[in-house]
């Protein structure tokens, strides 16, 4: 597994369902359903109704399935 280069300060933040949508182009269901899996970063929990993302680690699991392509 790649390391994950040190980020400048601000860089590492909590990206909302909406941004992660757009980042990876999955909607809900199936980002919940990869979740559930094992195979999506697991949401945070930010508040009764709110969850959100690590942006290291999506953006890490974008790389990951970059790297994979055949």
């Amino acid at each position: 597994m790649s390391q994950t280069p040190a980020l400048p300060p601000g860089e590492r933040r909590i990206l909302r369902r909406e941004e992660v949508e757009a980042k990876t182009g999955f909607k809900r269901a199936h980002i919940y359903n990869l979740m559930k899996k094992g195979q999506f970063p697991k949401a945070l929990r930010l508040g009764v109704r709110a969850v959100g993302w690590d942006s290291v680690e999506i953006d890490q699991w974008i790389t990951e399935r970059l790297d994979n392509r055949a």
